[in-house]
């Protein structure tokens, strides 16, 4: 059977609990990973979710910040949460799917808003987190692996990923510092850019557009944060992709859009 899997950068999954509802009707994903939660266990909103029918939960909860959670409306095993730069901020969750694929659902550090880890701890703390990051799944390389990584990457890597290239070479997410680290994460695992297996590199493809735009839809000033990476192994399954835009568009939004992958 297929198995569709959606990530989304949720930006409080309390807040917008009817919007993950509507996301889970009108796009029927079989696994949504959600990104920037805001939640810990005690207040995490278990029974709603359940009663969307994602019986199946793993989560890792910061009260305020952070946090991620996989849904399934499956079961899954070998679930486990792993911590990064000797902090517990909740950027990592990991499960066992069906078919032996081993889903992981990551909330990268945004960065900040200087380029240089001299001056700014948390763009220090963002290329520290992705180097280890790539280390770890360098070292767990092996022939055959059936690995799917999604998440809020907070790094759009290609020319058309930005609204301009040339504009946000100098702004954090688009820096080619970061555009090299995610280069090195990607060469891994040999990770495949599933979403843009469905897309040329140079067609213009967004995720993210900024709260501050008055019109967001007109002035369409985007990158693409949030990625679906498969191993070699499970690319030929790759089916279809998307990118649910209209959900940017939804009343009290998230300032992301879900991103959807299909496997045969």
């Amino acid at each position: 059977m297929p198995m569709k899997i959606a990530t989304w950068n949720i930006n409080s999954v309390r807040l917008r609990i009817g919007l993950v509802q509507r996301l889970t009707e009108v796009a029927q994903p079989d696994v949504l990973c959600l990104q920037e939660t805001k939640a810990v266990d005690a207040v995490f909103p278990y029974d709603d979710l359940k009663a969307m029918g994602w019986r199946h939960i793993h989560m890792a909860g910061m009260k305020g910040y952070n946090g991620v959670a996989i849904l399934s409306k499956r079961p899954f095993a070998n679930c486990e949460v792993r911590d990064w730069c000797d902090k517990t901020d909740a950027r990592h969750a990991i499960v066992g799917l069906r078919g032996g694929i081993e889903l992981h659902n990551f909330y990268v550090p945004a960065g900040g808003d200087i380029p240089d880890p001299a001056v700014n701890d948390k763009f220090a703390h963002k290329l520290r987190f992705l180097d280890e990051v790539t280390a770890w799944f360098t070292a767990r390389k092996r022939p055959g692996n059936k690995f799917v990584l999604v998440g809020d990457l907070n790094i759009a890597p290609l020319e058309a990923d930005v609204w301009s290239h040339k504009q946000l070479l100098k702004v954090v997410s688009h820096t080619p510092v970061e555009v090299e680290r995610l280069g090195q994460l990607q060469a891994s695992h040999d990770w495949v850019d599933a979403v843009r297996r469905f897309w040329p590199e140079d067609e213009k493809l967004y995720s993210w557009w900024s709260y501050r735009a008055r019109d967001w839809a007109e002035a369409d000033k985007g990158r693409r944060l949030d990625h679906i990476w498969v191993t070699p192994e499970l690319a030929p399954r790759l089916k279809s992709a998307e990118i649910l835009r209209d959900a940017r568009g939804w009343e009290q939004p998230s300032d992301h859009a879900p991103v959807m992958v299909t496997l045969r």
